[in-house]
C-alpha cells in the first residue's frame, strides 16, 4: 500500500470530537500518580520524588536514594566518560553489565563512538576488533549495529 493510500484510510478527527473524546476519558488518580512519580525518579528529581510521595501516600518503584546514583551514570555516559559510566554501573549493581548483555553492549558501542568522535580511528579499529566483535558472534542482533557504528568512521 503507498503513503497516499495510507493517509486516504487515516480518520481526520475534528476539533470538537476530540475535545469530547478526551471530556469522556476518565483517569485514575493512582495511575495518574504513578505518572508523576515514575517521570520525577526517572528525571532525577530525588526531592521532588521524596516530597511527592509524602504527599500522596504513594512508595516509590525504586529506592530514592539511587537517584543521585543513576544521574552519575548518565552524566557520565552523556559526557562521553564511558569508564567511568560502566564503573558506576558496576558500583550500582554488579551483575547488571553480566545479565544483561544489550545494556553491556550499548555501552561499548558508545565507547567505541567516543573513539571514533576522538579522531582516534586505529584504536577504535582494534577496539572494535578485539571487544565488540566477539560480542557480536555471540549474539548476532548486535552485527548490525557495529556495522552502522563502524559506518562512522568511514564518514570522518
Amino acid at each position: 500500500m503507498s503513503s497516499t493510500e495510507n493517509e486516504k484510510k487515516k480518520k481526520t478527527v475534528s476539533k470538537e470530537e476530540w475535545e469530547q473524546r478526551l471530556a469522556e476519558v476518565k483517569v485514575n488518580k493512582q495511575d495518574l500518580n504513578q505518572l508523576v512519580m515514575n517521570y520525577l525518579v526517572v528525571e532525577g528529581y530525588r526531592d521532588a520524588a521524596e516530597q511527592f510521595s509524602l504527599e500522596s501516600g504513594l512508595e516509590p518503584t525504586v529506592d530514592l536514594q539511587s537517584i543521585q546514583e543513576r544521574m552519575d551514570i548518565r552524566h557520565a555516559v552523556q559526557s562521553g566518560d564511558i569508564d567511568t559510566a560502566i564503573d558506576l554501573v558496576n558500583e550500582l549493581n554488579p551483575e547488571i553489565l553480566d545479565t544483561n548483555p544489550q545494556l553491556s553492549f550499548h555501552l561499548q558501542q558508545q565507547r567505541l563512538i567516543e573513539l571514533i568522535r576522538q579522531g582516534a580511528f586505529q584504536e577504535a579499529l582494534e577496539f572494535a576488533t578485539e571487544e565488540m566483535a566477539p560480542r557480536g558472534e555471540e549474539h548476532p542482533e548486535f552485527l548490525a549495529e557495529l556495522e552502522r557504528t563502524m559506518a562512522l568512521q568511514r564518514a570522518n
